[in-house]
């Protein structure tokens, strides 16, 4: 098992709850319709599939879909969608974990990557995506960029969500590249909040390109949104296509 913290069956079982914003059509339409586009007629390959969120509508999509899921708590959930023959889900971690055949497409979304905490099992992640794919094939990354321009000198906090019910920020240990994302969040009417904290290893985009060459993958393309908006250096996130040679 890789160094990723496992999801358990309380958290998953409220996964979808709390994510509603981007199981929205406005979320998920570009982001299937991208995906599909990458896909082609080729299988997809989802890292850390989760309760297939997106695996699952890319799945609807017509495109034959496999995961990769190390919390069976998160993959249960998934199995209330889809079934085995619809959508094949193995348990285990997106580093080192095979699965058979050949992918046109190997994608890993949400910051997910960061779920690996350190830099030699991201390495590995890139390594496995390329050796499920076949030449030509695509590896898709959906990650923030790192928000140390906000922090002023001495503070390691930025807050990410300020609302009625909830309230976020993240720490940063800036010589480890660790974040701790905290979480308070109002469960329900009486004031009480619930708090929850997950640690990530955060890298910049740069980084994972030489992760990607190492990998023996180039960089096709890279936009901030799966809407194909430019990249740029106020982005907050990027979506990075890396491809593997024909």
């Amino acid at each position: 098992m890789t160094s990723s913290e496992l999801w358990s069956r309380e958290t998953a079982d409220r996964y979808d709850a709390e994510e509603t914003e981007r199981t929205s059509a406005a979320v998920l339409g570009p982001t299937v319709d991208l995906l599909a586009e990458l896909a082609g007629d080729g299988r997809a390959l989802e890292f850390a599939i989760g309760t297939g969120r997106v695996g699952v509508p890319l799945r609807e999509r017509g495109v034959p879909v496999v995961g990769i899921e190390l919390s069976e708590p998160m993959a249960a959930v998934l199995r209330r969608k889809a079934d085995e023959d619809t959508l094949p889900v193995v348990i285990g971690d997106m580093a080192t974990t095979v699965v058979p055949g050949e992918f046109s497409l190997v994608y890993l979304v949400y910051n997910t990557i960061t779920n690996l905490l350190t830099q030699d099992e991201q390495v590995e992640c890139f390594r496995n995506a390329a050796r499920h794919l076949a030449p030509g094939g695509r590896f898709v990354v959906e990650l923030g960029v790192p928000p140390l321009r906000l922090l002023p000198p001495g503070q390691v906090a930025v807050p990410f969500d300020v609302s009625d019910r909830h309230l976020g920020f993240d720490t940063f240990d800036v010589v480890e590249q660790i974040l701790v994302s905290h979480h308070f969040t109002r469960d329900g009417d009486d004031g009480r909040y619930r708090r929850g904290a997950s640690r990530h290893r955060y890298a910049w985009p740069a980084e994972l390109d030489l992760m990607a060459k190492i990998a023996g993958l180039y960089l096709e393309r890279r936009v901030t949104d799966w809407d194909g908006s430019p990249f740029t250096q106020d982005s907050p996130q990027h979506i990075s296509v890396w491809r593997k040679p024909t």
